[in-house]
Parts: structure tokens; C-alpha cells; sequence
């Protein structure tokens, strides 16, 4: 689909990061058709400058309330014209465009910079009723039950601990978040894979999960270190068993990733090593968003070439991330 175009009004627009903001929209008719993974295509001024349409993920929408949140970051002209914006004010929104990422019952959600966000909107869905069962029970009555609620593990990379901001908007929700950076300033040192083979065979019960989250969601409430972190670590588990017995045993069903290509390429390689289904959200720059200009071609497995904002953002990462 095309999406359509709203005059989205404000409601929220403030500064998280040094030069990350989050901004809360009401947009009704995305809200309403919305889903993880898909994008919307904002146009900052009535003028001609900056002439393009900026592709901004959705960071969560709630078809109830008609929202939707955009998290960004200041890069050039016209993302800093979007600083400006006040409660009150609109921007002109075209969305949802594109793919969405296929959510499985137990997922390890890998994200770095902005690419934080359609992580953070999965994080929001986990709990929501997507299908329910019909069965008669004893007394010969129709019963509907619920599906039940899909799990998800969080890692997330940064350069260094000035970063971690990005982990406090998973506080929300009832998801272990784990960090990496660059530096080792906070959580381990390196990259998101340096943890995901052990996050991978631990789910599968192979091995015993030595690493420690950096929060704990709704459980921890705030971040806290060392033994305290260890003990929440505990009690959720215990907590959480019988309402994830769907995937005990089973490991991760699915890698979801998005961010800088370097990382969604050794995500992918990681999650390939274990026989891990991986989907990526390639970040490319998009035009019109509707895939029209041609300006975001990408390469396919077999000598296709994809548009990424139509065909896209979200691809089985073999189809995009290979060697021929």
C-alpha cells in the first residue's frame, strides 16, 4: 500500500539524547494499519527546502489512541527543523509504507542507533492478543482463549555509556535488556554479537546464561547494578516460567535487527552459524518512499535488485546479505 498522507498533530516532542528526540503524533489513520517494522515519510516544510521527504521508523503507534511515535535523530537541516516543532503543531506524515518484521513466539531483538527503534516498537506488541483459539469445553460451552503473549530478549550496542539512554525507553516493557559498547564503559565490550552466541545457546539450554542484563523492564523498574541486577534476574525467571512455557527449551525462534549495515551483517552471520531465521531492516536513503525515484535500489540474492522502500525495509537477511 501507498499509505496516506495526514497533517499529523503534535502532542509530544522532546529532546532524549545529545541529538535524539522523541516525538508523539496524532495520526489516526497510520495508527489504525500500522505494524513493526514499517516506516512513514515526513515532509518538514511547505517549501522546497529541504525538498525530500525524511523515513522515520515507527517507534510504537497504538490504533486506539490514533498515535504514533517517531523517534529521530539530528543529522542536517531537516531533522533539526523538526526540533522546532511544538504540542500543537503538524507535520506532514505519509505512512505506513513498507515491509514489517514477522514477529515468531520467541525472539532476540538486536538494535543499534536509531535502528533502536522498530525494536523498541516490537518490544511495545509482545503482550497484545494477535489470534485466539475457540474450543467447547466440558459443559458444552463455546470458549475463546486468548493466544498467548510472545516473548522477546533485547540487545542493544552503543559507542559508550553516554548512549544508554536509548535502554531506559524499554523500562516500559517486560523484556531483559542487554547492552554492549565499544569502549566497555557499560555492559560487555565489543559488539552485539560478542553475546549472542551465549544468548543463543543459553535460550536452548546448552549452556548457563553467565551474562547479566543491563535492566530487567518492568520487573527492575530502574536500572541497578551488580548483585541487585543478579537477584531481579532470578525472580523474573521464576516469575515468568509458566507464562513462557510456549517457547521453554525451544530457543530463539527468530533474530530481528536493525541498524548500521557492519552490525546487521554480523548479526546475520551469528544467527546463520546457529540455524537462526534473521530479518534485517535495511536503512538506506529513501526519496519518495513509495518507490518511485529509484534512489534506494539494493542488491538481492540471484541478480534481483529491490527497492527498499517498497520491497523493504525488512528482508530475510540471506536475501540481501550474501555471496555469490
Amino acid at each position: 500500500m501507498s499509505g496516506y498522507v495526514e497533517m499529523a498533530r503534535v502532542l509530544r516532542n522532546e529532546q532524549i539524547g545529545a541529538d535524539v528526540w522523541i516525538m508523539d503524533l496524532y495520526a489516526p489513520k497510520q495508527a489504525a494499519e500500522a505494524e513493526v517494522g514499517q516506516f512513514c515519510n515526513v515532509r518538514v516544510t511547505g517549501g522546497t527546502v529541504p525538498l525530500l521527504r525524511r523515513p522515520i521508523s515507527y517507534a510504537g503507534f497504538d490504533k486506539i489512541e490514533g498515535t504514533i511515535t517517531l523517534l529521530y535523530r539530528v543529522v542536517g537541516t531537516g531533522t533539526d527543523m523538526m526540533t522546532h516543532l511544538k504540542e500543537g503543531d503538524t507535520l506532514d506524515c505519509l505512512g505506513p509504507l513498507g515491509s514489517r518484521f514477522e514477529m515468531t513466539d520467541n525472539m532476540l531483538l538486536v538494535g543499534g542507533g536509531v535502528g533502536i527503534a522498530p525494536m523498541l516498537c516490537i518490544a511495545s506488541k509482545l503482550n497484545e492478543i494477535e489470534d485466539t483459539t475457540r474450543y467447547t469445553n466440558e459443559e458444552d460451552e463455546t470458549v475463546i482463549k486468548p493466544v498467548a503473549a510472545k516473548k522477546a530478549t533485547v540487545v542493544l550496542g552503543f559507542r559508550n555509556e553516554s548512549e544508554t539512554f536509548w535502554a531506559d525507553l524499554f523500562k516500559a516493557y517486560d523484556v531483559p535488556v542487554y547492552v554492549t559498547t565499544d569502549d566497555g564503559s557499560v555492559g560487555t565490550k565489543g559488539f552485539p554479537t560478542a553475546i549472542m552466541p551465549e544468548l543463543i545457546q543459553s535460550e536452548r539450554g546448552e549452556v548457563i546464561r553467565q551474562l547479566t542484563p543491563f535492566l530487567h523492564g518492568k520487573v527492575a523498574g530502574d536500572t541497578v547494578a551488580g548483585a541487585e541486577v543478579a537477584d531481579s534476574a532470578v525472580n523474573e525467571a521464576a516469575g515468568a516460567h509458566e507464562a513462557s512455557e510456549k517457547v521453554a527449551n525451544i530457543g530463539f525462534t527468530s533474530v530481528l535487527t536493525c541498524g548500521p549495515t557492519p552490525m546487521m551483517k554480523g548479526v546475520a552471520k551469528v544467527a546463520s552459524e546457529f540455524s537462526v531465521p534473521c530479518q534485517v531492516s535495511l536503512e538506506e536513503r529513501m526519496g519518495c518512499g513509495t518507490g518511485g525515484c529509484l534512489g534506494c535500489g539494493c542488491d538481492g540474492r540471484g541478480g534481483k535488485r529491490y527497492k527498499v522502500c517498497k520491497d523493504g525495509p525488512v528482508f530475510a537477511a540471506e536475501e540481501v546479505f550474501f555471496n555469490e
